[in-house]
């Protein structure tokens, strides 16, 4: 009994009109599962506010983002060289199949290490980056519960402020990466060394203090991921409840077979889990959506990144990129990649949501 009642203590704060979930995909519970307590064993389902809880989801959090930037490494580096229009393969930008005859003839330059260059930074960078995100969305999210009643702006909230936050983290590592990424050396070259190129950067002219150079583009890359990070999280959270609600009947694992999974594990999770193609949907869906809202912000940035590589000693400003593209193309010019974005977005942004969510149930919390 005294066990039960320390339990209780350590279960965090809920605010008025219902439970707290933790877990980003946690929708529209059953009243028994909201009410109930969990028979747990000691230490089984950590506290959302415990510091266990917060390691836990960092790491698989990392560990999801990087499972999902190496499923479409490729795909982004193509991405990056049509978004900074770059010389060599902007003539693929806009034609039939370009998103493959790019990757082709990047593959018949450099081989099959041409289409992951950059991509070690890349995983330097999405580690902390998608760690501090999944971690920090967990406890925004639950301390936003108490305070903004509704819970699609408490996630679009959570979402918009966790992607800041990871941003300012990770940003000098995403620049490094994206001028490795965006350089083509002659076919048959020795790749540029990462040092080589943080030493480029620092020593470029366009700041007083070099270190201030890998924050080109920053202010607005924090204007973009306002609605990349909250249209995200609003959107996976909406279909991932409609899937555990109205729409459970085809979506989510029959009861009798959650009950047996929990069986094997410590405990029986509150959750209504979905099936394997019900969160590879809802994660494709959301990154499609969140895409299309950001892009024109991305675009811009990358053009800020890699301007360095071209004026080393001028301070490009975000106004003179955005009068470039429109005077070039027009609107249209803002979404160039686009097609290929979703083509990347879509399936990182699935594996990136189910890895984070398998992991959660493979370490037995929500």
């Amino acid at each position: 009994m005294q066990h039960q009642q320390a339990s209780r203590a350590d279960l965090p704060a809920q605010p008025a009109g219902g439970a707290i979930d933790s877990a980003p995909a946690d929708g529209a519970c059953s009243a028994s599962a909201q009410t109930a307590q969990p028979e747990a064993a000691p230490g089984a389902g950590s506290s959302v506010a415990s510091v266990g809880y917060i390691t836990k989801t960092a790491l698989i959090g990392g560990i999801a983002g990087c499972t999902a930037k190496t499923v479409v490494a490729p795909l982004d580096r193509v991405k990056i060289l049509f978004q900074t229009h770059n010389a060599r393969y902007a003539k693929f930008a806009g034609t039939h199949f370009g998103l493959f005859k790019a990757g082709a003839a990047i593959y018949r330059d450099y081989g099959i290490r041409g289409l992951f260059q950059g991509h070690s930074m890349q995983l330097a960078r999405i580690f902390p980056y998608a760690a501090v995100k999944f971690m920090t969305y967990e406890q925004l999210k639950v301390g936003l519960g108490r305070r903004v009643g509704d819970e699609h702006i408490r996630n679009f909230l959570a979402g918009s402020l966790c992607g800041a936050i990871s941003l300012s983290v990770s940003y000098p590592l995403d620049m490094i990466r994206v001028r490795m990424a965006y350089r083509t050396p002659a076919a048959g070259a020795p790749a540029e060394r990462v040092w080589t190129v943080v030493r480029s950067i620092y020593c470029e002219q366009a700041h007083r203090l070099g270190v201030l150079n890998f924050f080109r583009g920053y202010p607005l890359s924090l204007m973009g991921i306002i609605p990349y990070g909250g249209v995200s999280f609003l959107t996976h959270e909406y279909l991932t409840s409609l899937g555990r609600g109205r729409f459970a009947a085809h979506a989510a694992v029959p009861e009798s077979e959650q009950r047996a999974s929990g069986r094997r594990r410590r405990r029986r999770r509150k959750t209504r889990e979905l099936r394997k193609w019900v969160e590879l949907a809802a994660g494709g869906v959301s990154g499609m959506v969140a895409q299309t809202a950001s892009y024109p912000f991305e675009l811009v940035r990358r053009r800020m990144q890699i301007a360095g590589v071209h004026s080393p000693s001028e301070r490009v400003r975000a106004m003179h990129v955005i009068r470039g593209v429109w005077d070039g193309a027009g609107v249209r010019g803002f979404f160039v990649g686009l097609t290929i974005g979703y083509v990347k977005v879509v399936p990182m942004f699935a594996v990136s949501f189910y890895t984070y969510e398998r992991l959660k149930v493979l370490l037995d919390i929500e």
